[in-house]
């Protein structure tokens, strides 16, 4: 099925077409007020300086490689972010607004995404995304780096865990995995084109786009869309219009390798570990993979992949070797929907586990972290 055309976006307080029925742009869902020729305004690109602190391009030695990387903080262990397939570093910033007084945090455009520019964009192979990030950490940090938390989105939780894996990053404390699990992750890939191809791919402006993305797209919270989706997007000339910067239809091959043996590398990490979900649904099926009514539900007997690493990670999760938590009420993006609660969990988890800048916790800081 065809993506809906970008014309079908009504204005807020315009009425709907003879026939629609869509529940996203319905009267019910936006309430409705006066039409006004600014009514795109309040879907206006903000500018990342309200966020972060700094852009910085960090090139990769001996390479072409040029990575973008947000900073902000000055104080505290290094909260190393990576985003997921599609998005960007900027995914974070609402999260890095709140928590920047008490940790560094970090967010890099990987490959392809972004302002990252590299000898080739298209290759998202787990490999070459996992040398990546140890190069940029490497480059900015040489080999006496502070206390790092690698926090990772999807796929980006996917290429956290191989670098953790890897265990070339010297002073490596934490894994902050954000909604992604082997079993569900494998299984979905077979639709993953059919998703691409239905999303509404052109935009005439920007503004668009980011109306869009929180009305039909993956995002709820507008503030986050404001800021992220512009990074996302880049302005096709022959077409005049708006389309994505990263064509994550091409890079296929590449998808069934992120997820993999995911769940074992995971567990076998030899740090800290946190895995934050999004909605109930999953509860249910890391949790509760012994009851039959769950299983059944969740189609898991129709899964043996999703049913073995439910499995594995359950009895990792009994034998204490992560923690788990579930975000209610957010979709996939986790830090964009509820950034405050976000970065609430990953300071509360540095803070359990007493990770100052130097691997150690810093006497007083704790207890302001939980002020």
């Amino acid at each position: 099925m065809e993506p809906a055309p970008l014309s079908t976006l009504r204005e807020e307080g315009e009425p709907a077409a003879a026939g629609d029925d869509s529940s996203a742009f319905s009267a019910a869902a936006v309430p409705p007020r006066p039409a006004t020729h600014h009514s795109l305004q309040k879907y206006a690109p903000l500018d990342w300086t309200a966020y972060f602190d700094e852009e910085r391009r960090v090139a990769v030695p001996n390479t072409d490689d040029v990575f973008n990387v947000y900073t902000a903080g000055s104080e505290g262990p290094v909260v190393f972010c990576l985003h997921g397939g599609g998005y960007t570093g900027l995914s974070f910033a609402l999260a890095a607004s709140r928590m920047k007084d008490k940790v560094r945090v970090v967010a890099m455009d990987l490959r392809g995404h972004g302002k990252s520019t590299t000898n080739n964009d298209l290759d998202l192979s787990i490999e070459t995304l996992t040398n990546d990030v140890i190069a940029v950490i490497r480059t900015m940090y040489g080999d006496s780096p502070p206390a790092i938390i690698l926090v990772g989105h999807s796929m980006g939780g996917s290429v956290a865990v191989h670098v953790a894996a890897r265990k070339e990053i010297r002073n490596l404390h934490g894994l902050v995995v954000v909604d992604v699990v082997e079993g569900t992750a494998v299984a979905s890939l077979v639709h993953m084109q059919k998703i691409l191809a239905n999303r509404a791919q052109h935009f005439p402006s920007i503004e668009k786009a980011i109306e869009w993305s929180v009305k039909g797209g993956p995002l709820r919270n507008i503030e986050s869309a404001r800021l992220s989706i512009p990074s996302t997007l880049k302005y096709d000339e022959s077409r005049e219009c708006y389309t994505y910067r990263t064509p994550l239809e091409q890079t296929e091959k590449y998808w069934k390798g992120w997820y993999e043996g995911l769940s074992d590398k995971f567990l076998s990490c030899p740090v800290q570990k946190i895995l934050l979900l999004a909605g109930t649904d999953r509860l249910d099926s890391v949790i509760q993979f012994l009851l039959p009514v769950s299983c059944n539900r969740m189609g898991l007997r129709s899964q043996p992949v999703v049913f073995s690493f439910v499995k594995a990670l359950t009895i990792g999760q009994m034998q204490g070797k992560f923690q788990m938590v579930v975000v209610r009420h957010t979709g996939h993006a986790i830090q964009e929907d509820a950034p405050e609660e976000f970065a609430s969990h990953i300071l509360n988890f540095i803070s359990r586990n007493k990770i100052g800048p130097n691997g150690v916790e810093i006497p007083g800081l704790i207890k302001k972290w939980r002020q």
